[in-house]
């Protein structure tokens, strides 16, 4: 098959990239490198089942011809991380709603069968753990501009199971549970590599809040697995999964992890979500998926270690000159030393 991806050249887009031409399969990967990187896909060019297009799915005319062109979608091209989310709300909602409602649009004319990539925020402040994917949800006031995301989000599932049963286009929905590995960026708030940078480079690791939100990280190979196994499956579509592990940590405990595994000497310090985000930020205390229903669709469940998956973006870092990428170290005068 040859397969569309859009945010091919990002953090999960390059990993699926990868894993879909080891199945022998061609892929097109788009992407306008706003958020994604020519390096996570550079070694993939020599490959001549795998094509990249440098461009915004907003251009209609492109994405006409390379959806045309392939036999399914996978939407990953989003305004990520809760960093930008705050910063670029504009850019967040217009990026998340309009590329989406181009790419099912572009999808429906030419019958093809699209995985749209959704979130865990969308389950906002809900304490129902683990999520499932009927249950209720939680968002927080609209003032608040982190839930801008969620809501955007949810507008694109909302859109795209529309399509599935007033147009007959298939759908499938998968909502990611921070997701982490190797290429993953700290830029714009991702915990897991922000901390490996900030300990390796002997710089204060910062914990936003208290550190007791928990969450749970699930290694981007077992991810992509998941992803497609769902694009393979006839019996997903119309259907929303939750994709993500199951094993908690808080953020505390994390970086305490990251620096004992990193052998740095790295103060830990916590810092008012004020501080670090906007006034009023909001943040969820858990954040747990079921995959239940992934498990008995497609037989998935998450196999690699979180302790495993640290050690591998660890050394990642290491060895690919990641650290030329620095995280700027912002004064946080209210930030509290409890270790270090």
């Amino acid at each position: 098959m040859r397969y569309l991806i859009t945010g091919g050249a990002g953090f999960i887009g390059s990993h699926l990239c990868e894993a879909l031409l080891a199945g022998g399969h061609e892929v097109t990967a788009v992407d306008d490198l706003s958020t994604g990187r020519i390096d996570n896909v550079a070694h993939l060019t020599v490959d001549p089942n795998f094509q990249l297009v440098i461009e915004s799915i907003i251009n209609t005319a492109v994405m006409d011809r390379l959806v045309n062109e392939c036999d399914l979608v996978i939407h990953l091209a989003a305004a990520v991380g809760v960093e930008l989310i705050v910063r670029s709300p504009v850019h967040t909602i217009e990026t998340n709603v309009m590329g989406t409602e181009i790419v099912l649009r572009t999808a429906r004319c030419y019958r093809k069968k699209t995985l749209i990539a959704s979130t865990s925020e969308i389950y906002g402040k809900s304490n129902d753990v683990p999520y499932k994917e009927d249950a209720d949800r939680l968002m927080g006031a609209t003032t608040i501009s982190r839930w801008s995301y969620a809501t955007s989000k949810a507008l694109d599932e909302f859109l795209a199971l529309a399509y599935y049963k007033e147009m007959d286009l298939p759908v499938v929905i998968f909502r990611l549970f921070n997701t982490v590995g190797p290429r993953q960026r700290g830029r714009y708030g991702m915990v897991v590599p922000r901390f490996i940078r900030q300990a390796l480079a002997g710089d204060d690791i910062t914990v936003y809040g208290d550190g007791k939100q928990s969450r749970c990280f699930c290694n981007v190979r077992d991810v992509v697995e998941a992803i497609v196994g769902l694009s393979e499956s006839a019996q997903a579509e119309g259907q929303v999964f939750n994709i993500g592990a199951q094993e908690e940590t808080t953020i505390l405990a994390l970086a305490y992890k990251i620096k004992e595994m990193a052998n740095s000497k790295s103060r830990i310090l916590l810092v008012p979500y004020e501080e670090a985000y906007e006034q009023g930020f909001e943040d969820m205390r858990r954040r747990v998926p079921s995959v239940d229903k992934i498990n008995s669709i497609v037989g998935w469940r998450p196999s690699t270690p979180f302790e495993t998956t640290l050690h591998e973006i660890i050394e990642h870092f290491r060895t690919n000159n990641e650290m030329s990428d620095p995280i700027s170290q912002r004064e946080m005068p209210s930030a509290v030393v409890i270790d270090g």
